[in-house]
């Protein structure tokens, strides 16, 4: 997870995580970070957080904002990038989630059966057999050995499986989880007009950059655009998406950067 560093001076002052979509970064305390300073305005600055990006806009600030020493409007953030805000500095930090796999997790937890106790057990069945015993009998003598080995690992902390001991039938397969229909954009006007682009990546950066950008992210509950560069937002359907991630139907028609194109599921 990303995050950024806020000091002043030098001096560390707290974390932050970028946990949510939208952070704001401003005077007054309504804002996600507040920074009391008469040099940041009210509401200063926002940070967009879209899967592993984060996109800086200055919100038309009075002494405006830097980034590695340079003003920007709209900048894409990328790892140790530093933000300037009066003599506060932001460090933004892309950090990948330390999550374990779960394969190798479930790997870990789990142990072979070792073979002096099952050699014991074997060992304990010929000998019933040897004495007259049914083999039924040698064979259920066989099977406790092996679950009393299994019990005693659980008691330790150790989920073990006996190998040898009669297997379950296994559990009906799940339904199968219906694919997540793939979307594409077909540019109507412009030089690339006819040209048709799948979105299959999590994110699709699409304009020009300095005019206007934005991004259709691919979610479970569908696709979005978001604004990310430029004075004026993108139009959908002749309608402006506004600052929020916008969802997409199909055959919505986008105007971008002086472009029009429509977004369309695939059969």
């Amino acid at each position: 997870m990303a995050k950024l560093i806020l000091s002043m001076d030098g001096l560390v002052l707290k974390e932050i995580p970028l946990t949510k979509e939208r952070t704001t970064i401003g005077r007054k305390p309504h804002n996600d970070i507040q920074i009391d300073n008469l040099a940041v305005s009210g509401e200063h600055a926002v940070i967009v957080t879209i899967l592993n990006d984060s996109f800086l806009e200055d919100l038309g600030s009075t002494n405006g904002t830097l980034v590695n020493g340079n003003t920007v409007k709209k900048h894409f953030l990328q790892n140790n990038d530093v933000v300037e805000l009066g003599k506060y500095k932001l460090k933004y930090i892309a950090e990948p989630g330390a999550a374990q796999p779960a394969e190798k997790a479930d790997f870990e937890k789990t142990m072979v059966l070792r073979p002096s106790a099952m050699r014991a057990a074997a060992e304990q069945a010929k000998a019933m057999a040897a004495g007259g015993a049914q083999p039924q009998a040698a064979e259920a003598a066989r099977v406790a050995a092996l679950q009393a080995v299994g019990t005693a690992a659980q008691a330790a902390g150790i989920a073990e499986k006996p190998a040898a001991a009669p297997a379950a039938p296994p559990p009906p397969p799940a339904a199968p989880r219906p694919a997540q229909p793939l979307g594409a954009i077909q540019i109507i006007s412009g030089a690339s007009a006819g040209k048709e682009l799948e979105l299959t990546k999590p994110l699709t950066t699409l304009g020009k950059p300095g005019v206007q950008v934005a991004v259709l992210t691919r979610r479970p509950q569908g696709y979005f655009i978001t604004h990310v560069e430029g004075a004026n937002q993108p139009n959908v359907n002749g309608q402006s998406i506004g600052t929020a991630p916008h969802a997409l139907k199909d055959h919505d028609l986008i105007e971008l950067a002086g472009v029009k194109m429509e977004f369309f599921i695939k059969a």
